[in-house]
């Protein structure tokens, strides 16, 4: 997985909607991120770890290709506004709804 700058994400983002949007899909997930790299000990050592800010960690894969970026408080504003943005360019490829099964529901009911 490779960690990207904000930027860098959303032109790599792009270039992946861009490549599935034929075939194929892009899974994006969204988490909050503490800044550790390595996981919590279950028994032990207990350390107090608190982090400076809140951050968020963000990916994105392809089924082949994997992207990520960590956007902290300060950039969250200029991030999702770029991020919207991108999302509504790159929605017309979505498959339209089937109207068969609504009208099998209402003839059911009557």
């Amino acid at each position: 997985m490779v960690l990207l700058e904000n930027d860098a994400f959303l032109t790599e983002l792009t270039r992946l909607f861009q490549k599935c949007r034929t075939s194929g899909s892009v899974a994006i997930t969204l988490k909050k991120y503490d800044g550790r790299t390595k996981p919590v000990p279950r028994k032990g050592h207990s350390e107090s770890f608190e982090p400076s800010d809140n951050k968020c960690l963000l990916r994105a894969t392809d089924g082949k290709k994997k992207i990520s970026t960590v956007v902290s408080t300060k950039e969250v504003i200029k991030f999702q506004m770029a991020y919207s943005n991108l999302l509504r360019a790159h929605m017309d490829g979505l498959k339209k709804k089937d109207k068969k099964s609504k009208s099998k529901k209402t003839k059911a009911t009557q």
